[in-house]
């Protein structure tokens, strides 16, 4: 690599117990240039960045800013070398105001006390420098994601760093956010800032970086220049292969005899008047825009929400879960969207977490029999390919692909006859979510039938044998696989009759 990188890492190794999470790495980055790193959940995107920042120790390996050669870092040492990173989780104090939180830690003083309007009029400054309307006196718990992400950004600037590593910044945010963050990235690549840019979402990077490095499997696959590249060819660096096919077919025959759920005028948690059935072996697509209600509705099949009115049928009786806990010992199982908050528990192990709904069945007079716990958490750590160094491992350590499979080998593990999926592939790489559709294939072709809730328009006609589409709480319509239309799914979903 020649002179003109403000930072570089050389040959990068992380190795931990059983696993080694990089492979002798080496990438570098430009002043004013907006690099952008890709790789399927796992491929050690998120182990690289935290090396510069000092959150990660490497094995071996050096990190080269400006000239200067470390062989690890430290946040305070990163900082100083002008390095700032914006994780997903961010580091702002939601009970302060957006001026105190850009002061955080080094406040603005006159004499011993702090001086507060010193501090909103510098925020402003740095707020209007990257054009952002932000009051500064305004509580950061009072603005939207977007507005906190911002926050983080203009803290980084005005700690003059050099290079911004953003690690999938756009996962939180609506697209107008989206639109404001790409912005301020151009904005400041033109002030001379370099960015590292983190996402799945490759249509984001073809549209905002200068160059590609492609990880997999903890190796360096390749670095491609954005404007000489394309969609397919990165998908195919990321993933080692080709995916001809986006979904892969399904041999299922639907037994329309056989209601597995219904729906008789359901109402409550947002949703009115719900009608529908759900047969056995098929993939019952929702589809909706934001707040449409089919989370809501996922929610009162499986009992963590209660209806108001209306009947549930489940297999032929009338049911009414009044907890999530009666919704799976009757065979009703839900992937929730957000599986940090509300599916894996990630700190306990793969192990745990797979069994958590069967530990009264596997234990003896209380006492959890460790040796079937094994082997339930084995037969489907395999069968679902789920990549861990050994089930013990916690579930925080995982890639979000494999925290989904194990959320889903625990559903497994409980005998769930109906599967509701809420966004099952969000988060996840292209790679990934091919790897979730095989496995929501092969559930429907054991008999099992699926529930999917989708904001991606094109896995909802994928993936669904028959689509419903909701909006404000209530069913718009509802279209058969041969009706399939990406145009009539969104007039129903915006309530918008045909001319």
């Amino acid at each position: 690599m020649g002179e003109n990188y403000v930072l570089q890492l050389k040959n990068i190794r992380k190795e931990y117990p059983g696993v080694t999470a990089l492979k002798d790495v080496s990438l570098g980055v430009k002043p004013g240039e907006i690099l952008a790193l890709i790789g399927e959940n796992g491929a050690g995107k998120s182990t690289l960045i935290k090396t510069c920042s000092g959150a990660v120790v490497p094995t071996s390996g050096k990190i080269v800013i400006n000239g200067k050669e470390f062989s690890s870092m430290t946040p305070q040492l990163a900082a100083e070398n002008g390095i700032a990173i914006i994780y997903q989780e961010f580091s702002s104090v939601r009970e302060l105001s957006a001026a105190e939180n850009l002061f955080l830690g080094n406040p603005i003083r006159r004499g011993i006390l702090v001086d507060k309007k010193a501090m909103e009029r510098e925020a402003e400054k740095a707020f209007a420098q990257l054009n952002i309307d932000i009051n500064p006196k305004t509580l950061v718990g009072d603005l939207t994601v977007g507005y906190q992400q911002m926050i983080e950004i203009a803290k980084a600037v005005k700690q003059d760093a050099q290079v911004l590593i953003m690690d999938e910044p756009s996962a939180p945010l609506t697209s107008s956010e989206v639109e404001s963050m790409f912005k301020v990235c151009q904005l400041l690549k033109s002030q001379g800032v370099s960015i590292i840019y983190i996402s799945h979402r490759l249509d984001e990077v073809m549209y905002l970086s200068d160059r590609i490095v492609v990880l997999r499997d903890g190796e360096y696959i390749d670095t491609l220049i954005t404007s000489e590249t394309n969609v397919d060819e990165l998908i195919r660096l990321m993933v080692g292969r080709d995916l001809k096919e986006s979904y892969p077919p399904r041999d299922v025959k639907i037994n329309s005899e056989e209601i597995v759920l219904e729906l008789q005028n359901v109402s409550g948690n947002g949703t009115e008047d719900i009608n529908l059935k759900v047969r056995k072996g098929e993939v019952l697509g929702l589809g909706g825009l934001v707040g449409a209600g089919r989370t809501e509705l996922g929610q009162l099949i499986f009992g963590s929400a209660h209806k108001t009115s209306g009947k549930i049928i489940f297999k032929g009786k009338e049911i009414n879960p009044k907890n999530p806990r009666q919704a799976i010992d009757l065979g009703i199982a839900l992937v929730p969207e957000d599986r940090k908050r509300h599916g894996i528990l990630a700190e306990i192990s793969v192990k745990n977490n797979i069994n958590m709904p069967i530990y009264k069945k596997i234990s003896r007079m209380s006492v959890i029999q460790s040796k079937k716990e094994v082997e339930n958490a084995t037969t489907y750590q395999e069968s679902l390919l789920i990549k861990t160094p050994t089930i013990h491992q916690s579930v925080k350590n995982l890639s979000g692909g494999n925290q989904q499979k194990v959320i889903l080998g625990r559903w497994l593990a409980a005998n769930s006859e109906l599967i509701i999926f809420d966004e099952p592939t969000r988060g996840i790489d292209v790679g990934a979510k091919f790897e979730i559709y095989k496995l929501i294939n092969s559930l429907v072709e054991s008999g099992k039938t699926i529930i999917l809730i989708s904001s991606e328009m094109e896995e909802l006609m994928g993936m669904s044998d028959r689509i419903i589409v909701l909006a404000e709480g209530r069913i718009t319509g509802e279209l058969q696989r041969d009706q399939f239309d990406q145009e009539a799914i969104m007039r129903l979903a915006s309530r918008v009759q045909e001319a």
